[in-house]
């Protein structure tokens, strides 16, 4: 654009880690030393980087990049390191004016819960990743839309007949199980939870470790949050062209810099890489093992995102309003250190809203009805522990 204006974007296609960060940075200095009064995160990098800062600031120094064996962990260091010497107490001040954070994501949000343990999180949290209205649709039909967009526009293969391996069977696995097994891949799950596996298992699907897969498995696909999911030994075993990719969060469920350094890269198209060993045999990686659905395609559709932002524009609703202590749309004080979860009356109210869309016509209950199971006529219908 020749004159930009509107609201600032720090991002663009293909950015490098160190571009990344910087950023990240960026987007949290708001000028004349001030940062954001209330953040909107998406798997904690924001908030992680305010309480990094914090630490590094307290201890009058930032560790080497030499001190990690994390690439992406080597930039934030560097990024940090820059801060301090630009303004040593930047991170400081910007923690002590904000009101709080809005997470989406399982895996920032357990950053958060582990942080509040701890007793280090600076400010009030809202896990919006567990309202029922998020995990239950954007993770499961989210995915079951992109991952299967991601995996034909970067490999335009056949998927039917296919063997894939699914790790992980929570909200993402699901719906990816679900996406593939539609379009006739034989599926295998990878868990570790005893009751996600016993679910697979009722769903008709063989549960068993990656490496029972190895040598037959046609397709790879990571959703866990958890990192060395499918490690470089894993991908040196795999048979010729398997294709892997990740729709977990963070780019480390594939351990893509071990793999890097024992194969030669080809690079197909944008986003998907041929990684060919020493003898001859290869593996296909999509997006570099970021998520494929992000790279390869577009993303989840708008309609289920939008019940995403609903909780999270309600959260951030709440947060704003709590700093000036007046009464929150949850009712709920949310104080420093702690993280909190939007309750069921809210999660009802962001579903109700997406309903016409749907041309969707609720039953109503009658008095006598909501009285007979002990719930209000307008909801909520379930208990804050009902599981979906």
């Amino acid at each position: 654009m020749d004159e930009p204006a509107g609201i600032a974007v720090f991002a663009w296609k293909n950015e490098s880690l160190e571009e990344y960060w910087a950023c990240t940075e960026k987007a949290l200095d708001f000028g004349n030393g001030l940062g954001p009064t209330q953040i909107v995160d998406d798997g904690g990098d924001a908030t992680m980087l305010i309480h990094k800062g914090v630490e590094f600031e307290k201890a009058g120094a930032v560790p080497g990049p030499e001190t990690t064996n994390n690439t992406e962990f080597k930039e934030v260091l560097k990024t940090l390191a820059w801060c301090l010497e630009q303004s040593p107490q930047r991170w400081t001040n910007v923690a002590k004016g904000c009101h709080g954070v809005s997470e989406e994501t399982t895996t920032g949000v357990h950053r958060l819960v582990e942080m509040a343990k701890e007793g280090s999180l600076l400010f009030p949290a809202i896990n919006v990743n567990d309202s029922c209205t998020k995990s239950k649709f954007d993770n499961l039909y989210g995915c079951r839309h992109s991952l299967i967009d991601g995996l034909n526009r970067a490999t335009d293969v056949m998927m039917s007949g296919k063997v894939a391996v699914v790790c992980g069977y929570g909200d993402v696995g699901k719906g990816c199980v679900q996406s593939l097994a539609g379009q006739g891949c034989r599926v295998i799950v990878t868990e570790i939870d005893p009751i996600c596996a016993l679910q697979a298992a009722m769903e008709g699907y063989q549960v068993a470790t990656i490496e029972d897969t190895l040598d037959f498995a046609d397709i790879y696909i990571t959703t866990t949050g958890n990192f060395n999911i499918i490690t470089a030994d894993h991908m040196a075993k795999m048979k010729d062209k398997a294709i892997v990719g990740n729709i977990g969060h963070f780019d480390n469920e594939i351990e893509m810099t071990e793999l890097e350094g024992m194969t030669t890269k080809t690079n197909i198209k944008p986003q998907y890489d041929m990684y060919t060993f020493e003898d001859g045999h290869s593996v296909l990686v999509l997006a570099e093992g970021r998520l494929l659905n992000l790279g390869c395609a577009t993303g989840h559709p708008s309609f289920v995102m939008s019940a995403s932002f609903t909780n999270q524009t309600i959260a951030q609703i709440d947060l704003a309003l709590n700093a000036e202590s007046k009464p929150t749309l949850s009712g709920e004080t949310y104080d420093g250190g702690n993280v909190y979860i939007l309750p069921k009356i809210l999660d009802e109210k962001v579903a109700r809203l997406h309903l016409d869309q749907l041309g969707v016509k609720l039953t109503t209950l009658s008095k006598e009805q909501a009285e007979y199971i002990n719930v209000p006529v307008d909801g909520p219908f379930k208990p804050e522990h009902y599981r979906y």
